[in-house]
C-alpha cells in the first residue's frame, strides 16, 4: 500500500536519496527544501512557523493525512569549544534540533487524531559517540535522539512511531553548509566526508528497512554499529580512541 510522506531538505544529499527511495517502493512522497530547486514541490524553511504551517495545509489539502515525516534537512557545524561562537551555536540549534521540532510539533496534532503515523528524525552517529572539536553538533544530534525517543514514548498510545537515524560519515554535500571559526576542524570533516564509503542510496535504504522493522534508532552502517557499540561495550577503549583524537587536534592548537 503506498504511503504518503514528507521529507525536508529533499533536493539533494540524503534528502534526495530518500525521495528516490520512497518512490522506488511505491509511496506518495511530497518533496520539500529550503531552495527552490529542481523537483522540489514545496518551498520550505524549517526555521519558519508559517512555512511548516504552510506544509501541513498541503499536505490536508493533497491527502488528507501523513503517514511518515521525515525530518531530514539540516547543517554540518562543529568546532573546538573556545572558537565555536554562540552565534553558530544558535543557528545550528535553531536549523538541526528545532527544526525537527517544529516539524513534529506541527504534525502530532494530525497524527493523533488518525490515529497512526511515523516522525522519522535524521540524527548522526555524533548524537550517539561524541568525537572532540564537534561540541555543538554533538549537543543537537543528541538532543535530536533524546527528543525522537520522547516522541516515540509520548505519542505511543496514539500509534504514533518515532525513528531516529544515525549514520556515520557518508558522501554527501553537507559540507557545504559548514560555516564556523574552527577551519582546523571543517578541514577534518571534509576528509571524513571525501573518504566515507558509505553513500547517501545506502543510507536511504537502510532507513527504509528501519522503519520496516520498527526500529526506534536506525544506525545504517557497521562502522557506526562497531563504535556506538564499543562506548557500551569497552568504555576505558572507548575513552582511549576519543581523547587520542583529541589530542590530534590540541597538535594544531
Amino acid at each position: 500500500m503506498s504511503r504518503r510522506v514528507l521529507v525536508t531538505g529533499g533536493a539533494s544529499g540524503l534528502g534526495a536519496a530518500l525521495v528516490q527511495a520512497f518512490r522506488a517502493a511505491g509511496d506518495d512522497v511530497l518533496v520539500t527544501d529550503v531552495h527552490d530547486a529542481e523537483g522540489v514541490e514545496l518551498v520550505l524553511d524549517i526555521t519558519s512557523d508559517d512555512d511548516w504551517a504552510a506544509a501541513l495545509a498541503q499536505v490536508e489539502a493533497r491527502w488528507g493525512g501523513l503517514d511518515i515525516l521525515v525530518n531530514n534537512a539540516g547543517i554540518a557545524g562543529g568546532g573546538r569549544i573556545e572558537l565555536s561562537t554562540i552565534e553558530e551555536w544558535q543557528r545550528i540549534i535553531d536549523v538541526n534540533l528545532l527544526g525537527v521540532v517544529r516539524g513534529t510539533q506541527t504534525f502530532t496534532p494530525l497524527f493523533k487524531r488518525q490515529g497512526s503515523g511515523h516522525v522519522v528524525n535524521v540524527a548522526s552517529l555524533a548524537g550517539l559517540v561524541h568525537a572532540a572539536g564537534m561540541g555543538s553538533y554533538n549537543a543537537v544530534k543528541a538532543a535530536v535522539v533524546a527528543f525522537t525517543e520522547t516522541t516515540g514514548h509520548e505519542l505511543h498510545p496514539f500509534g504514533v512511531k518515532a525513528s531516529a537515524v544515525c549514520p556515520s560519515y557518508f558522501k554527501t554535500n553537507l559540507l557545504s553548509s559548514m560555516r564556523g571559526s574552527d577551519r582546523r576542524v571543517g578541514a577534518v570533516v571534509a576528509g571524513m566526508i571525501e573518504r566515507a564509503a558509505l553513500t547517501a542510496d545506502e543510507v536511504a535504504a537502510a532507513v527504509l528497512q528501519g522503519i520496516a522493522d520498527g526500529d526506534d534508532v536506525i544506525v545504517p552502517d557497521e562502522p557506526a554499529r562497531q563504535a556506538f557499540a564499543l562506548k557500551w561495550g569497552d568504555r576505558a577503549a572507548y575513552d582511549a580512541m576519543m581523547r587520542h583524537q583529541a589530542a590530534r587536534l590540541a597538535e594544531d592548537a
